[in-house]
């Protein structure tokens, strides 16, 4: 054991050197190494000042990752390097922390806060990567982190950035699907970026979350057409398939009332000249009445800006384009997809493979698109067997009068192949052509026939199995043939195929009255070895040889018919139990015995060989329900074509009319627009001027620079429904204006930093005041009023506190900024914010870990507010331990809300153990607690016996530091030891505080400022709720938070207002609630909180508390 301090000094020395050998990589997992010297090694490179040492670290340990090693205690290590400038560094650590996150949250726990800064950094590739991160980070105490995150890189200036927010999207939406409807809003946002980097992530995003919300691509729907030459080739898929489905909805079908051109068109590909004069007659009569089919110029856009893309190197984007082509266009046209698809199959098996499974469904619609490609269809000897089964589907369905020669020379050829299966697909495949073409059906029959001679078991078999369809078409003509195969019966042991057999024979026993008895003796002998299919046959022929030769027969039939009833196959016995009623008359057989032979003996239809791609049309081509035909979890279905075209003026917003302009004005405000929009964040103008299929103004003229054309896209759709629509005096609107803004700003000062749907209505209610002002004013040209106007709001605005200023200045509509004058963009004196109030530093710093992780100021302790008595209801218990699970031991648990007296950051547990068993319970203990990274536990004292019958009660300490994570340890007691865990309710996790009125205004004002460090808005939640009718009493309404949560109530001069403050066990952060009553039942709750995740937990159960 010598060598061991010796080959691992060896390594410590080759590594410190920066450069060491493979063989001695501490990462390798030598058979002497020890962990803790690899560790070491690894934290000494990931200390060291040079970038090469801290790769080296970065790409041995996530090499150990991809080999199944735990490398879980190198987090510290790893984590402080998140700072590193070395981008290719901070890649791997970021892969490292995306690994560990899940599994070891409290870890991931701790990184949160370098991210939230990593979102702010100048450069956009760690900006994106820190978000991309944060959103892989599976926790969901950090859901609303990751929303804000997610919100402010959607208007982040870099396009990549915006790219990465969209593809976080649905994975916080696969996290908590709650957050669906601010993340529609997130979604609406980026689907109106005029980047093409963005275009095919945020239809993904919406694919993914809100499929359904069909009108938010109305607006952008011609800009996503335009863009998609252009779009990244993934990017093109995702938004060729959303729009397919689109285009399904709002278009009529192109083949509903075929026009002339493509009935025409159609004859070239399906057509011979034998249909003339009768056909043309009628055709030309029905057109007559019916109504000519115009296509909508948007659904022509569509299919002229993804015909180029057949031409892709990407064998996805073709089949994309393809599958649009097959669904959206006229049957003319379609043929263009044909030459496309076939350049497919000189690539991989697996694209081949995707590509035939879609031209076997679309040749049996649209034959003669591929019936000029016919020898691309024939089959290769080195094609894989399922390449070549669905080859001979396609050269199935494209088999015709004119080329069946061909094609059945061709399956000659293939029949002598070493494939069993494809043998066996080949002889199904020549009895379809048989089926499906009259003239060469006896060619077909005679070649099967002599294939009954092949040496190979499985040929002869399948070919049993077609001839016995075939022969069901013309019986009478084939006796010979039915004799022929009734010799088989020695020779062939295919269960399937001996099956056939007997079945013709049966069916046709009339035709072979000699044979069939024969062959009943035969199978008579052999029944108990046979097959369960073929015994079925088997009693069949007994029982039509004794309706139709019972002299031959009968004894045979009794026998068969005893044997199988005491088969083992129940399916067997029960058809010989029902078959001897029905043939053999007793007194018991009822009146069904007359009808034996018209049961058994009835005409049946030739079965209809169809293709197995028959009814997979209904699924969209290209997606994987119709590769597995059957529908796959996700998959949306393709919609029927409308009768009536719905309104196609929808997407007037987006014609890009940028060229158009005349006045010079105008086009310097399209410039000067990205500024100020929301959408485009800070979107450079040559940006927005390239690519500016968005923003519109249908009117040109001195006037449009008075009255604020530079409105966004959904703005100006309002601007033209509302036009003309009212005609009120100038003064009335601008009363009104003024009245809806003090309304939009009150409602703001009350609930600072967060915006609720009401807020955003009544915006939208000024957007339409302000929309219809402007249209009146482009009539009337009374530029003196919106000069007054647009004075008195830029003087209400000026008057707003900083962040609120600059947040409505960036979303109010433009009609509002711009004045009779040009704005230049260094001209906003009137805009000037006061200056930021500097934020009180925190006298005391927390002891928890979790308050520093999420990136959020300390609490000012400063006030050192005073503990108020738990407020005492009905307090709620919860199991621990089920009698059952614990062998006669209950073990129940309650949160006291008294004060633990041992610790004052630990909650007080009230246990109580009952002894349900006949024996004494000794040494009842808590045994290795087990809490997660900085909890503490303090056991309750042993409880050395219970006698049978009797109760306990004890409590227990525990820390839970601020989170919702649950404490587990061991109950123990002197024979047995059952695992258990306390998850406490987020409401447990405080004490009430008694505070003033004033005392309260101001720490909300304090919390609700946003700080260094922190996200505007992350210190309140709001949420509105309806109060049902027997919670509308303020002593119900007390009752039912406090019961909620371990808070206390402060005074509050308002009747219809509720005020609640309480503080974190562990770190003494505040937490303040206010409940506020609007009309009727209406009501909004805010909590505010510099601990966001306990903020957005207590929110859920206050309202939970308050509507159950």
């Amino acid at each position: 054991m010598a060598a061991s301090p010796a080959y691992g000094e060896e390594k410590g020395g080759s590594s410190s050197l920066g450069e060491p050998e493979y063989g001695h990589d501490p990462a390798s997992g030598g058979i002497f190494s020890s962990d803790y010297k690899r560790h070491d090694d690894l934290k000494e490179m990931l200390d060291s000042n040079k970038d090469s040492l801290k790769l080296e670290a970065m790409k041995r340990i996530v090499a150990m990752i991809a080999r199944g090693k735990n490398a879980s205690d190198l987090f510290p290590a790893v984590v402080k390097n998140v700072a590193c400038k070395n981008i290719e560094v901070k890649k791997l650590v970021y892969v490292y922390l995306v690994r560990y996150a899940e599994e070891q949250q409290d870890l991931a726990l701790l990184s949160i806060s370098t991210f939230q800064r990593g979102l702010k950094d100048p450069n956009q590739l760690i900006r994106a990567s820190a978000l991309r991160v944060l959103s892989s980070i599976r926790v969901p105490i950090i859901v609303p982190i990751m929303m804000l995150a997610i919100k402010e890189a959607a208007s982040d200036m870099s396009p990549y950035v915006r790219k990465t927010a969209a593809h976080a999207i649905p994975k916080l939406y696969s996290l908590d699907s709650d957050q669906k409807d601010q993340l529609i809003e997130v979604i609406e946002k980026l689907l109106a970026d005029k980047t093409t980097l963005v275009a095919g992530s945020v239809v993904m995003a919406f694919e993914e979350v809100c499929p359904e919300r069909i009108d938010l691509i109305h607006k952008n729907y011609r800009k996503l057409c335009n863009l998609l030459i252009d779009v990244e080739e993934w990017g093109q898929v995702v938004i060729i398939n959303m729009l397919t489905r689109y285009a399904r909805t709002q278009f009529l079908s192109p083949n509903q009332n075929e026009s002339l051109l493509e009935e025409s068109a159609e004859k070239v590909f399906y057509g011979s000249e034998e249909e003339d004069a009768k056909d043309a007659k009628a055709e030309a009569a029905s057109l007559a009445k019916r109504k000519p089919y115009v296509m909508d110029p948007d659904h022509r856009l569509l299919l002229r800006n993804t015909k180029p893309l057949l031409q892709s190197r990407n064998a996805a984007v073709v089949m994309a384009v393809a599958q649009l082509y097959f669904h959206l266009a006229p049957k003319a046209e379609v043929g263009v997809i044909a030459k496309a698809l076939v350049r497919l199959l000189r690539s991989h098996s697996e694209v081949q493979y995707v590509v035939l499974q879609n031209v076997a469904t679309m040749s049996i619609k649209r034959r003669g698109m591929f019936e000029p490609y016919l020898k691309s269809f024939y089959i290769r000897s080195t094609d894989p067997t399922q390449i070549k089964i669905l080859k001979l589907e396609v050269l199935t369905n494209l088999a015709n009068e004119t080329n069946i020669s061909t094609i059945l020379r061709e399956f000659q050829t293939y029949i002598r192949s070493m494939d069993k299966d494809f043998v066996a697909a080949t002889i199904q495949a020549i009895g379809r052509c048989a089926t499906n073409i009259g003239k060469v059906r006896d060619t077909c029959l005679n070649g099967l026939v002599q294939l009954l001679s092949n040496r190979d078991e499985l040929v002869v078999a399948e070919s049993v199995v077609v001839i016995k369809k075939l022969l069901q078409m013309q019986p009478a003509q084939h006796s010979e043939i039915i004799k022929h195969m009734a010799k088989l019966t020695d020779n062939i042991q295919v269960p399937m195929a001996r099956a056939s057999i007997l079945w013709l024979i049966g069916e046709y026993c009339e035709h072979v009255p000699k044979i069939a008895p024969d062959v009943l003796r035969k199978m008579a002998k052999s029944f108990t070895n046979e097959e369960d299919i073929v015994k079925l046959q088997v009693i069949n022929l007994a029982a039509k040889l004794y309706l139709t030769n019972s002299k031959q027969s009968k004894l045979l039939t009794q026998y068969v018919l005893n044997l199988a009833k005491y088969d083992q196959n129940y399916d067997i016995r029960d058809r010989a139990r029902f078959i001897r009623q029905l043939i053999v008359p007793t007194e018991k057989s009822g009146a069904l015995n007359k009808y034996a032979k018209k049961l058994f003996l009835a005409q049946k239809p030739a079965p209809i060989l169809e293709s197995s791609f028959k009814d997979r049309d209904h699924f969209q081509l290209g997606s994987l329900s119709h590769l597995l035909n059957a529908k796959a979890v996700g998959y949306q279905e393709l919609p029927d074509w409308p009768d009536e075209a719905p309104d196609p003026s929808v997407r007037n917003v987006e014609v890009p009319e940028w060229t158009k302009c005349t006045s010079r004005e105008k086009r310097k405000e399209k410039v000067e627009k990205p500024f100020y929009s929301d959408s485009e964040g800070e979107s450079g103008p040559t940006e927005s001027a390239d690519s500016e299929p968005e923003s519109v103004s249908e009117e040109s003229g001195s006037s449009s620079s008075s009255s604020g054309s530079s409105s966004s896209g959904s703005e100006e759709e309002e601007e033209e429904e509302e036009e003309g629509s009212g005609e009120q005096s100038e003064d009335k609107e601008d009363e009104e204006e003024k009245r809806t803004k003090r309304k939009k700003e009150s409602s703001q000062k009350a609930a600072p930093g967060s915006m609720g749907s009401e807020e955003e209505e009544e915006e939208e209610g000024v957007k339409k005041v302000k929309k219809k002002k402007a249209s009146q004013r482009r009539k009337s040209h009374a530029e003196t009023s919106s000069e007054q106007a647009s004075a008195s709001e830029s003087s209400s605005s000026g008057s707003d506190s900083g962040s609120e200023a600059e947040a409505k200045w960036r979303k109010a509509p433009p009609s509002s900024r711009a004045g009779p004058k040009e704005i230049s963009l260094l001209d906003l004196d009137d805009f000037t914010p006061p200056p930021p109030q500097p934020v009180p530093s925190s006298s005391v710093v927390s002891s928890s870990l979790v308050t520093d992780l999420e990136g959020l100021t300390l609490t000012d302790t400063s006030l050192a507010p005073a503990l108020l008595s738990p407020a005492f209801g009905a307090v709620r218990t919860y199991e621990l331990l089920h009698r059952m699970a614990g062998e006669g031991l209950s073990v129940e648990y309650c949160f006291s809300r008294r004060p633990f007296p041992g610790d004052a950051h630990m909650v007080a547990v009230q246990i109580q153990i009952s002894n349900n068993t006949d024996a004494e319970v000794k040494s009842l203990r808590v045994s290795e607690p087990k809490p997660l990274s900085g909890m503490r536990i303090q056991e309750f004292p042993e409880i050395e016996r219970l006698a049978p019958g009797d109760t306990a009660s004890v409590v227990m300490g525990i820390d839970f530091c601020d989170s919702t994570q649950a404490a587990n340890f061991q109950l123990c007691t002197h024979t047995r030891h059952f695992y258990v865990s306390i998850q406490p309710p987020v409401g447990e996790l405080m004490a009430p505080v008694f505070m003033s009125e004033n005392e309260f205004k101001k720490e909300q004002e304090h919390l609700a400022r946003p700080g260094e460090g922190k996200l505007t808005g992350m210190s309140e939640i709001t949420e509105k709720l309806t109060l049902p009718e027997k919670c509308r009493s303020d002593h119900t309404i007390v009752q039912q938070v406090t019961s909620a949560a371990n808070v206390g109530r402060v005074p509050c001069g308002a009747n219809n207002e509720y005020r609640f403050a309480a503080k974190t066990v562990t770190s003494g952060s505040l937490v303040l609630i206010t409940l506020e009553r609007r009309e009727g039942a209406a009501a909004q709750l805010t909590v505010n909180s510099e601990k966001m995740v306990i903020g957005t937990m207590l929110v859920k159960d206050i309202i939970q508390a308050l509507v159950q």
